[in-house]
């Protein structure tokens, strides 16, 4: 094995690199004065960039997190790189041949061994060749036909890449294999994967791919899209984590916009790889997409280094999703996330409810361009998505209308903007400003709203023992679905009186019950992801993490107890409003109707003596 890179080598691709070229792959750099530059720190959540660079000095350092050094030390920063690693990476940048020593003398030959990580690139780069030829294939032509009938031709795949995996279980494994790549490297690159037999065999196969790259431009990965209907997998399939591929992380199109991101100020996140496509070729380069994982807090960081997303310098966030239900529940989660940026946070919505894509191919690049200029902001969505669930014809529909708009507001980063959505707010659903001030009050400051809110419609207040045991019983859920799943959904979401503990109620039985589930992360999303308003799936996520009110363990018997009260408190619920209907009842010209709701009313009194003696237990 070959030794430590010559100290003159290193000190000459310190020389020759431009440390401001290397960092303004990942952080977008405004001038600071002196000859120096400043942007947000990719190592730590920042409002305001205290992330600084010296090109005169070729150094780096963050005043908020203290780190520093030069670019081979950014590299491994910023990279997970070692330190030789992240200087063959700069050496071949400069176009600088390194040489390396044993034994304290000189080799006068390559280092024969790369780091991991360079060799998985190069491994992904030795696949996108033999994919891009294969595209030009006669068993290709499926693949050809669905870029052409989207409006791709020959050059718009050329300029993305695009290729086809071919028939057969291993093509690209042994075309590798030839030039030199392990069987470890490629299964841990994720071109190949072993077979039952033991063998390796491709992981891609009949089908449409697209090469997904870094910031810097390497290929880390692929999105593999379904083309036959023998294809019993995904529709889409995509490379899964590896070293050096993170889907939490990874933007497609982000190595083609993030010039004209950091020069426009303004990014447009789509959801797939043929709407980027589409919008960089219809004049919108500052399109990219997630790869197979909802937009979250990694890419968030990502785009706001871009954008310099600073107090000083906002930028503009414009989510664009389909208007069907799907591309709306996408589009409120995204809201939930707005405020992690600084920048102002946009909806495009075609009114065909066509995907960039789409829209392209039937009205042209034009309507493209139309599609983002007519952004809207995020909230005005949000809120007009929220009110336009409940009849404002009616009282009771206007006050809950009213509960479930008002967190929004509450939630909006300028806190000047609140008195103008207020307005408005209260203008869309028909209410003097005053109530829908005091709510969105109370939810800015985490109570319930007093006066006319609260006296529209009976139901348990938060901290009531009604609320205490619905909380508890959906917490169950959430967290121990095991223990608490049969007796849990043998309770319906009739038997919740709060609207907000219903919506989750109604989230757990839409994701498939307590019972199917086994818990941990993958549960609590599911859940919050069926959820159909923001109150709701901010609840799910404090519910999934509040402690139980219990002292040790649960047991099926905390379980029966916490069932047995919730039931209990709606069934008393009924039982009163039974015998307000009895005292209105006529015994003599309503007979029907007075023995069949006093029948109604004696079997729920023996229901409800039988629960109470069920939840004797106490919590």
């Amino acid at each position: 094995m070959a030794g430590r890179i010559r100290d003159e080598d290193i000190a000459l691709v310190r020389e020759r690199t431009s440390i401001a070229e290397i960092i303004s792959d990942t952080v977008t750099l405004k001038s600071a004065g002196a000859g120096n530059l400043k942007g947000l720190c990719p190592f730590h959540d920042e409002k305001s960039p205290s992330f600084n660079v010296s090109p005169v000095r070729n150094v780096w350092y963050c005043f908020g997190c203290g780190e520093g050094g030069d670019a081979i030390k950014f590299l491994m920063d910023a990279e997970h790189l070692s330190f030789v690693e992240a200087v063959e990476r700069l050496a071949d940048r400069a176009g600088l041949q390194l040489r390396y020593v044993e034994d304290d003398r000189a080799t006068g030959r390559s280092r024969p061994q790369q780091g991991q990580k360079q060799r998985l690139v190069a491994a992904h780069a030795a696949a996108v060749e033999f994919y891009t030829a294969q595209l030009t294939t006669a068993g290709a032509r499926t693949a050809r036909e669905f870029l052409a009938e989207r409006g791709f031709d020959r050059a718009a795949a050329e300029r993305y890449g695009c290729g086809f995996a071919p028939e057969g279980w291993d093509p690209l494994t042994r075309h590798l294999r030839q030039r030199g790549f392990s069987h470890d490297e490629l299964v841990t690159a994720g071109l190949s994967r072993p077979a039952r037999s033991g063998s390796l065999i491709d992981r891609f196969r009949r089908r449409l791919l697209w090469p997904i790259r870094d910031l810097t431009g390497d290929v880390i990965g692929f999105g593999a899209r379904k083309l036959f209907d023998d294809d019993d997998g995904p529709k889409y399939l995509n490379t899964p984590e590896t070293p050096i591929y993170k889907k939490s992380h990874v933007l497609y199109g982000i190595d083609q916009a993030k010039r004209e991101i950091a020069k426009q100020g303004r990014v447009v996140v789509v959801e797939g790889y043929t709407d980027v496509m589409a919008c960089h070729l219809a004049g919108v380069p500052t399109a990219v997409a997630t790869c197979g994982t909802a937009f979250g807090a990694d890419h968030i960081g990502v785009l706001r280094r871009l954008l310099l997303d600073t107090d000083a310098v906002a930028g503009e966030i414009i989510f664009t999703f389909d208007g069907d239900a799907a591309g709306q529940k996408a589009a409120l989660r995204a809201f939930e996330d707005d405020q992690r940026f600084v920048g102002r946070t946009f909806i495009a919505v075609s009114p065909d409810n066509m995907d960039p894509c789409e829209l392209r191919l039937a009205k042209g690049d034009l309507a493209v361009r139309d599609l983002v200029a007519r952004r809207e902001p995020l909230v005005d969505f949000a809120l007009r998505h929220v009110i336009s669930r409940f009849d404002l014809d009616t009282v009771d529909g206007r006050v809950e209308a009213m509960r479930r708009a008002a967190p929004l507001v509450a939630k909006l980063k300028d806190q000047e903007k609140r008195p103008e959505y207020v307005r408005k707010l209260a203008g869309d659903l028909g209410m003097e400003i005053e109530p829908v001030q005091r709510a969105v009050l109370a939810a800015a400051s985490g109570r319930s709203a007093n006066g006319p809110a609260r006296a529209a419609r009976s139901e348990p207040a938060v901290d009531s023992p009604q609320s205490m045991v619905e909380r508890e019983a959906l917490k169950l859920a959430l967290q121990e679905p095991v223990l608490a799943g049969p007796m849990f959904d043998a309770v319906e979401a009739s038997d919740y009186r709060h609207p907000v503990h219903v919506a989750v109620r109604a989230a757990i039985g839409a994701a498939g019950g307590a019972a199917a589930a086994t818990g941990g992360a993958v549960w609590i999303e599911s859940v919050r992801d069926a959820c159909e308003d923001l109150a709701a799936q901010a609840l799910v996520g404090e519910l999934a993490v509040e402690p139980l009110r219990i002292d040790g363990e649960p047991d099926p018997r905390y379980v029966s107890v916490t069932m047995a009260r919730l039931q209990w408190g709606s069934v008393t619920a009924r039982i009163r409003e039974l015998k307000s209907r009895i005292q209105r009842i006529n015994p003599v010209s309503d007979k029907d109707e007075y023995f069949a709701t006093f029948g109604e009313l004696l079997s729920l009194e023996q229901h409800a003596r039988a629960l109470r003696e069920q939840a004797a237990g106490g919590l």
